[in-house]
């Protein structure tokens, strides 16, 4: 994006063309930036979605400045300063005014608006008492107003017909559109034309739908406006910003950053989406001092210690039953690890993965009012699985609820999960039946969550279906059940698992051939002996399969070196 500002462009553009845009000469194709806006007026309050987040429904628009120093492009980096840990994302849409507007009407404002694109206007609540409401400090840092990534000529469609949505790291956060707004486009134009005139290449942020909330080091937010029932539903790309940590303290020559409980819930939404926060670590709690004494929170390391399931180790264990596996445990003294009464909903499922655990508390009415609503531990738990774990789940073997539904098992099946279990019910049963991930759970059940369940906290020590489960542990599952494995017994206990089932495999071709099993299953000295005899006569026999196919390869390769040479 452009940040320097051409006079004798802005002067020389034709603000009345569609799709003009500020700061630079028209020509014939819609330009994709926008130069340096003269001034960048914002909204406070104006989706009701976001009204009622915050308890109140203005009557009027009101507005606040940020500086052109502020701008910054897709691809670019924010800075969450030290000592601070409030910085929240805002999805919206931005107005880029064309023909200059003063004393204009509500009906003709939109006319006035030459383009539309994409912004986000990023806040630091740890700043926001200190402003006492200019919003010069925490919204006006440098980098914390991203435009663009391209133009969108207004002309395409009604003021009515725009849509803005937000990821973070990938999951969609905020969607809304023009036409809830409680100002549209139009009236924010002509009330901010009253008191001044808005000049070609002025920008109007236009406010925030629900969703918005806090973001940390390392997390990737991007927004996207389009005209979804426009001819060709153009879109202005997605706008991209990564939340990297500033490491300058704040004098004492200024005011630092200070906040408290209600900043803290605004920040974040909602006391249930900070309370989730605080149990992944993301946020300090309420009743904290906060401010530059405070440890910042960080975000969950991404790097992940070294999975003990190696690929070697998650060939041999697929042909490995958990009636094995368990004998094997049970040898070493673990008798408590089969998860109790539950059962896969596919016939002939398989699971093998690295535990992520989940815990439910029992329905206490404070407590779901505290921790059940918004982006509760639940969400963040399906939110953040990873490839190849499997989502455990305590619901205290409670059968009369739901645990888990179609949407979330969904997004465990999107996020490359390689099962869930739960020793709850599963509601939706037969749509995540329908869905390839494996759900092993006590059956269905067509109640909410609510009813029964508080979801409390992620990544702990959990206790389901009468096993203790750590994040980290091996979960296997099949037919008969699902086992826990402790990650440091995995290696020798797959390896006599797999022994054994060469075992088995050899008694049932005895038996298929007649023998009768006393004696036999379990072996005795004699059927021993003729197993371990026939057993190191096949590895001889597979030693000299694979001595001859190496001599074979060797003879090849020489072959073909020797015609090469001939060239």
């Amino acid at each position: 994006m452009s940040m320097t500002t051409d006079a004798t462009a802005t002067t020389g553009a034709n603000p009345g063309t569609p799709g003009a845009t500020p700061g630079t000469s028209h020509t014939s194709h819609t330009p994709s930036t926008p130069g340096t806006p003269g001034k960048i007026i914002a909204v406070h309050l104006n989706y009701p979605s976001r009204a009622a987040q915050r308890g109140r429904t203005p009557a009027q628009p009101s507005y606040f400045l940020k500086p052109a120093s502020s701008l910054a492009a897709t691809g670019g980096t924010i800075e969450r300063p030290a000592g601070t840990e409030l910085l929240a994302f805002e999805g919206e849409i931005a107005l880029v005014i064309g023909e200059p507007a003063r004393h204009v009407s509500p009906a003709d404002g939109w006319r006035h608006v030459a383009s539309v694109t994409a912004a986000n206007d990023f806040g630091l609540y740890d700043l926001r008492a200190a402003d006492k409401g200019s919003n010069v400090r925490n919204k006006g840092g440098d980098g914390f107003t991203p435009l663009g990534p391209e133009l969108i000529p207004a002309s395409v469609a009604g003021e009515d017909g725009w849509r803005v949505r937000t990821w973070v790291n990938g999951s969609l956060v905020q969607e809304d559109t023009s036409d809830t707004l409680l100002f549209p486009f139009g009236r924010l134009v002509a009330d901010l034309s009253q008191h001044l005139t808005l000049e070609t290449g002025d920008v109007i942020l236009t406010g925030t739908p629900a969703g918005s909330s806090v973001v940390v080091p390392g997390d990737i937010v991007e927004v996207e406006v389009d005209a979804p029932d426009a001819a060709g539903a153009p879109s202005t790309g997605r706008l991209v910003t990564t939340v990297t940590q500033g490491e300058v303290p704040f004098g004492d020559f200024g005011s630092k950053p200070a906040i408290d409980d209600a900043q803290r819930i605004e920040a974040w939404g909602s006391e249930a989406e900070h309370a989730a926060a605080v149990a992944a670590g993301l946020a300090s709690p309420l009743d904290a001092p906060g401010g530059l004494d405070t440890p910042t929170p960080q975000a969950p390391s991404t790097a992940r210690p070294a999975s003990p399931l190696t690929d070697e180790l998650r060939t041999a264990i697929a042909g490995v039953a958990v009636a094995t596996l368990s004998v094997a445990l049970r040898k070493r003294g673990y008798h408590d690890v089969f998860i109790e009464g539950v059962h896969a909903n596919h016939s002939g499922d398989r699971m093998v993965g690295i535990a992520k655990t989940l815990r439910f508390v029992p329905f206490r009415p404070d407590l779901f009012a505290a921790h059940g609503g918004g982006y509760n531990a639940q969400k963040l738990a399906f939110d953040t699985v990873a490839p190849g774990e499997v989502l455990v789940v305590e619901a205290r073997g409670e059968r009369g609820t739901g645990t888990v539904g179609d949407v979330l098992a969904l997004r465990a099946q999107v996020r490359g999960a390689a099962g869930i279990v739960t020793d709850g019910g599963v509601r939706d049963f037969e749509a995540v039946a329908g869905f390839e991930i494996p759900v092993f759970s006590q059956g269905p059940h067509p109640s909410v969550l609510g009813r029964r369940h508080v979801p409390w906290e992620v990544d702990v020590t959990i206790a389901c279906g009468g096993a203790a489960v750590q994040p980290g542990d091996v979960i296997v599952g099949d037919g008969d059940g699902v086992i826990v494995i402790p990650p440091q017994l995995l290696a020798e206990v797959v390896a006599e698992a797999v022994a054994q089932e060469a075992e088995d495999a050899w008694v049932a071709q005895q038996v298929a051939g007649g023998a009768s099993v006393d004696g036999l299953f379990p072996m005795n000295a004699a059927w021993r002996a003729r197993y371990d005899a026939e057993r190191a006569e096949t590895e001889r026999a597979e030693a000299g399969r694979a001595d001859a196919a190496g001599r074979a390869d060797a003879a090849a390769t020489a072959s073909t070196d020797s015609v090469e040479s001939t060239r």
